[in-house]
């Protein structure tokens, strides 16, 4: 079995004010954020996966020090489209965001990515880490991303399975997860949670 840590980000200027911050923010870690990195140990790993965005680079180069982490494209947060830097207070004489609301989050942002199109991308950048531990006997991994990029990943392969939104983690939380190899490479890509929330670096 191949074992995962799953991490989101921590806390930045935008989190804290709750803007939708996604693909078009690039922006850096928080004080609080930086601090509250150097308040929790996590397992450590065989090797590191990042989103290219600053905040995970940063939260990775934190949690894991000395490590250099394999960046992985396909990890990008969303593009919120017109949502973008904004929170629900802006929002709310916006017609596109109330019909958006109304789909229960399953339109496409205007302007911005659809679901179905951000998920995509973040399993195939996932079944590439999978193959990446494979190929090199990597027995352990972790994976500092966006909160919507472990929503798409364990929506798409996790067993038992639970619904998109089910999946939510707060700054620096996440799930411990395992996947057999033997089965990942005959084409059976399952995810197993041990571990969830903020139980992975108590």
């Amino acid at each position: 079995m191949i074992r995962g840590y799953v991490i989101r980000h921590s806390m930045t200027e935008s989190n804290a004010s709750g803007r939708y911050a996604g693909k078009r923010t690039d922006e850096n870690l928080s004080p609080e954020g930086i601090s509250l990195c150097l308040d929790r140990i996590y397992p450590q790993t065989d090797v590191v996966y990042t989103s290219p965005m600053r905040r995970c680079i940063q939260t990775a180069g934190l949690l894991y020090r000395g490590k250099k982490p394999v960046i992985r494209e396909h990890f990008a947060e969303c593009d919120f489209g017109i949502f973008e830097g904004k929170n629900y207070i802006e929002l709310s004489d916006e017609p596109k965001y109330q019909e958006w609301i109304d789909s229960n989050g399953t339109l496409p942002f205007p302007g911005g990515e659809s679901r179905e199109e951000f998920q995509a991308r973040c399993l195939e950048g996932f079944s590439l880490c999978i193959e990446h531990c494979i190929q090199y006997q990597y027995r352990t991994f972790a994976m500092v991303v966006h909160g919507g990029t472990i929503m798409s990943i364990l929506d798409g392969f996790a067993v038992p399975h639970r619904d998109y939104f089910d999946w939510q983690v707060k700054n620096l939380e996440g799930y411990e997860i395992e996947t057999d190899e033997k089965q990942w490479v005959i084409g059976s890509h399952e995810i197993y949670i041990r571990k969830e929330g903020s139980d992975i670096w108590k």
